[in-house]
């Protein structure tokens, strides 16, 4: 069913460049998963200018100086779960483009990739308020990664300038339109949902036909 909650899997981890330390043993590894757990957990009950370091460790259980071994600040720290947000809704994203049935065409991608944001939306711990970034940045790094996610559904070169901007435009668009339907319902409205849809149907047409 389009937009369900798909069945738990593990998180991803941030990338590299956006540690102070990458974890090396799986002990930090699980150490540095429940702190960003925590991160998202007190995002959503304070937001993010009420965010701390010191708040994170403690829901995690973990010393101070644990978080700070993997991050300078709380900028810092949303942004890696920003990074694992990123990856998980593209995980998402692929396993339902691959189902059988799924059709082959970028309408459908469309359709998918909205489909999973508002799934997540309504259950990813956190992601009501960072999604793929810090409040107020752009979408800049889903626009860089949809072709490759997207591969044969794309009708243009991967390539062409104005279909990168298409996409950047796409993708701020929908965040836009994603937040209107959320701001009205918790749950997402369905209508606002269904035309953020058509929007970029219409849109991306002008660039992939």
């Amino acid at each position: 069913m389009p937009g369900a909650p798909r069945p738990h899997t593990p998180r991803a981890m941030p990338p590299d460049a956006a540690l102070r330390r990458a974890p090396v043993q799986r002990r930090s590894t699980e150490r540095l998963a429940r702190i960003l757990d925590a991160c998202a957990a007190e995002l959503d009950e304070g937001g993010y200018e009420r965010l701390s370091t010191r708040a994170v460790a403690a829901r995690a259980g973990v010393p101070i100086g644990s978080v700070y071994r993997f991050f300078t600040d709380k900028r810092a720290m949303t942004d890696a779960l920003a990074h694992r947000n990123l990856d998980e809704f593209l995980d998402r994203a692929a396993a339902r483009l691959a189902e059988p049935g799924t059709g082959p065409d970028w309408r459908t991608a469309v359709d998918v990739l909205v489909d999973e944001y508002t799934a997540m939306k309504r259950t990813a711990p956190g992601f009501a308020l960072v999604d793929f970034g810090v409040p107020g940045e752009t979408n800049e790094d889903l626009a860089d990664r949809l072709p490759a996610l997207l591969g044969d559904r794309l009708t243009a070169d991967p390539g062409d300038p104005r279909l990168r901007l298409a996409l950047v435009v796409a993708v701020e668009t929908a965040d836009a339109a994603l937040q209107l339907a959320f701001r009205t319902d918790p749950a997402g409205d369905a209508r606002v949902v269904a035309e953020t849809k058509a929007l970029l149907r219409a849109y991306l047409a002008t660039v992939l036909g």
